[in-house]
């Protein structure tokens, strides 16, 4: 079937599907098959591709060490045990590769992910969102107290904690030093 039409002969092509057949101006051709489809038959499973896997990728995770190994979608199981083979052959396969890493707190069995980990500033610890503050990890008791004796030589926390006692109910964003009038509420307005 040639596509196209009087005046444009070699415009366009038919559609291989066995039961579309249309003239399409823009098909598509497979990448598998490498037959010409229409818009609506273009992708292998409308059109059932044979050829479906040509460049997929496959990923085998190891049972002994959880490494994953890629493969390609023309490998069958045979390869994909002779692949598995070879990894546990090349040295890379190390058991201890398994084992997650866990919150160190006694009885948490929280296993530690990029987004559930914490490291604290005192211990340098790695814990579970759940244990993140000091108190909640058994944390370096030196490290702490180091802490909290450097917070308290800081000026700047006695200077903070004297301008958070003269406020004595004021509002923080106004000057009262020359003014006697009330507080006053602050306005919202629409916009």
């Amino acid at each position: 079937m040639s596509g196209g039409t009087e005046a444009f002969p070699d415009l366009g092509s038919h559609c291989q599907h066995p039961d579309c057949h249309q003239l399409d101006f823009l098909p598509f051709k497979c990448a598998g098959c490498h037959d010409v489809f229409c818009l609506d038959h273009r992708s292998y499973k409308s059109h059932d591709c044979p050829k479906s896997d040509h460049n997929s990728r496959k990923v085998i995770v190891c049972e002994v060490c959880s490494t994953s190994i890629e493969t390609t979608g023309h490998d069958g199981e045979e390869s994909q045990k002779v692949l598995l083979e070879r990894h546990s052959k090349s040295g890379n396969c190390d058991p201890r590769k398994k084992k997650k890493p866990r919150c160190p707190v006694t009885r948490c069995k929280q296993i530690l992910t990029f987004s559930n980990c914490s490291t604290c500033k005192t211990c340098h610890l790695k814990v579970c969102l759940k244990h993140r503050f000091p108190a909640d990890h058994e944390c370096n008791k030196q490290a702490r107290a180091a802490v909290a004796v450097a917070v308290n030589e800081g000026a700047w926390n006695g200077k903070f904690l004297a301008a958070f006692a003269s406020r004595n109910g004021k509002d923080c964003g106004k000057s009262e030093r020359g003014s006697k009038s009330p507080p006053s509420t602050p306005s919202v307005g629409a916009f």
